[in-house]
């Protein structure tokens, strides 16, 4: 009997930000322990120490990143791609150039088709006075080929009491994208790639109790797949594979995981190569040099649409909801 094929490709630490394939450009994994809120929506401690503007150094747990009051990310620009955030828990402010707004978290995720330019800013707003405020959240780069990296701007909210699940077995896997079985995920914005079925894209995230084990079903000949395993460890078939790795998988296998001590989670991102240049500088990721250049031309130009906002970095007040506030003036909340 011939060796069955090994369907780990290969492996590789995590870092800040994760490694990721074709079509996806970039995955980041914020996990911050916030304290209490201030009157501002800021941490109610000292933020003596720390560079105010570019905090990533994680002092006492929690980054305040771009903000300098409140943490997150001010209005800064996107070209040519799509970002899908996930969070799982606290919340994030959003607010853009073309005077959409929301504010969502807690298991909600938002996917933002940038396309031929948006501005847009991204805050935590710290909301609890008494008690602490813990923000965690995937941010995932999806690209665009070629013929819709100049579409319109779009975002499309997928909130926590929608979103499906597989459960069984001691496993609890969240679908954002890529059907699994007969569990089909929510639209996803009509020009991303995973709204093109053969593109093969799932994003899913998976949680194992102890003693939990589920079945990846296998991905289409020519998908790239990969697994990130951030907490607890796994064992992948007759492989352990610890905390803070990431898995590039053979995409025709299926994969059995299980969690045989302790519970576990991971994400998974699959998706059939683009295959297109990618020229990335900052926030535009276009196909040329000369792309880029021209993006920065027309952000300089027309800031996108301009910043109807009376600060670099609005929030939403404290005693709002999650909520969304779409480009055509609709308004969808979370409860």
């Amino acid at each position: 009997m011939p060796d069955p094929v090994d369907p780990v490709l290969g492996t590789f630490k995590l870092g800040f930000p994760w490694e990721t394939a074709d079509p996806f450009l970039f995955c980041v994994h914020h996990d911050d322990a916030y304290p209490a809120g201030n009157e501002h929506l800021g941490p109610a401690a000292s933020l003596g120490g720390r560079e105010l503007g570019s905090d990533f150094a994680g002092l006492d747990g929690w980054r305040m990143y771009h903000g300098e009051q409140v943490p997150g990310f001010p209005g800064h620009p996107h070209r040519g791609f799509e970002t899908v955030t996930i969070v799982r828990r606290g919340l994030i402010d959003h607010a853009d150039s073309l005077g959409a707004a929301a504010r969502y978290g807690r298991g909600d995720v938002q996917w933002l088709t940038a396309g031929k330019g948006i501005v847009h800013s991204e805050m935590f707003p710290l909301v609890h006075r008494d008690a602490p405020n813990p923000l965690e959240l995937f941010q995932i780069w999806l690209n665009l080929p070629r013929a819709d990296k100049l579409v319109e701007p779009n975002f499309t909210m997928l909130w926590e009491r929608d979103i499906p699940h597989v459960t069984g077995g001691g496993a609890d896997v969240t679908v954002i994208a890529g059907a699994i079985a007969d569990r089909a995920p929510l639209a996803p914005p009509p020009h991303s790639w995973a709204a093109r079925a053969d593109a093969d894209v799932a994003i899913w995230t998976i949680r194992l109790d102890a003693g939990g084990a589920w079945t990846m079903p296998p991905a289409r000949p020519g998908t790239n797949r990969t697994l990130y395993v951030f907490r607890g460890d796994l064992r992948l078939g007759d492989r352990a594979i610890r905390q803070g790795t990431g898995v590039r998988l053979r995409p025709g296998a299926a994969i059995d995981l299980a969690a045989p001590d302790a519970p576990a989670e991971a994400l998974v991102l699959q998706g059939r190569p683009i295959g297109e240049p990618v020229v990335a500088h900052g926030p535009f990721v276009m196909n040329t040099r000369a792309e880029i250049q021209q993006a920065f031309v027309d952000y300089q130009r027309t800031r996108f649409g301009g910043w109807p906002w009376p600060t670099e970095a609005p929030t939403h007040g404290r005693d709002e909801g999650r909520f969304a506030r779409f480009l055509d003036g609709r308004i969808e909340r979370a409860s």
